[in-house]
């Protein structure tokens, strides 16, 4: 009797052990994951703000140079304009570089954001619909979410060639849903398979307790599912 009762305590305390070790994997695998969203961000912040510097403050510069150095009135008048207008656009990058900008941001503003970046530059057409209450998000899900999220636009702007690309979030069972879609070009899964691309946005789910899903064919597009569990499940 007195061996069954220490081996029943040494094995209940090697399920305790065991379950300590895969909490500090799983807790150690989500501090990395966060690590790397946030160096990536950093670097595609400081991406952004390099194009709207060359391409936009750059312009604004040019232009208000010229006026400011014409004799007419007006057209002094039009460059301190641009000058505070240029202010203006310098300050609002250099909040852009620093990431607490994320917490007045919700997921759905940063969405929508991201959409108009590609309606603006014309690349195709873009729409966002949300039917539930603002998503509830820790700062840390918050950034992960949105590293997924560009990293799925980015692979369809780099190849799908679409026409429209549309994001949804929705209630489904027990999970709120998170559906990007795109009308391009599509491609095989079964000759592609899961690449080291999507595992690593599969992983990135999971490490905030979701999950992905991709559906995709030749000529009809694809369809990206992020699963949320809902807080009160």
């Amino acid at each position: 009797m007195s061996s069954f009762i220490i081996f029943m305590v040494f094995a209940h305390r090697q399920r305790q052990q065991r379950a300590k070790e895969k909490m500090i994997a799983i807790q150690t695998e989500f501090e990395k994951t966060l690590l790397d969203v946030e160096k990536e961000i950093r670097e595609e912040t400081l991406s952004f703000v390099g194009k709207e510097l060359h391409d936009n403050v750059g312009q604004l510069l040019s232009l208000a140079k010229l006026n400011l150095a014409s004799s007419r009135p007006e057209k002094i008048q039009e460059g301190k304009i641009l000058i505070n207008t240029i202010i203006q656009e310098v300050r609002g990058l250099s909040k852009v570089l620093n990431l607490e900008w994320l917490e007045g941001y919700s997921l759905e503003t940063f969405i929508q954001k991201e959409l108009d970046k590609l309606t603006h530059a014309e690349f195709c057409s873009t729409s966002f619909e949300s039917s539930v209450p603002e998503l509830l998000l820790t700062k840390d899900e918050k950034l992960i979410l949105i590293r997924i999220i560009q990293e799925c636009i980015n692979n369809a702007i780099k190849h799908a060639r679409p026409k429209h690309i549309s994001i949804t979030i929705h209630q489904q069972d027990q999970h709120t849903c998170i559906h990007l879609r795109d009308d391009g070009v599509g491609f095989d899964m079964q000759a592609r398979g899961d690449g080291s691309g999507l595992i690593n946005l599969k992983k990135r789910m999971e490490t905030i307790g979701g999950t992905l899903r991709i559906t995709s064919s030749i000529g009809n597009g694809t369809s990206i599912e992020l699963f949320l569990p809902n807080s009160d499940t």
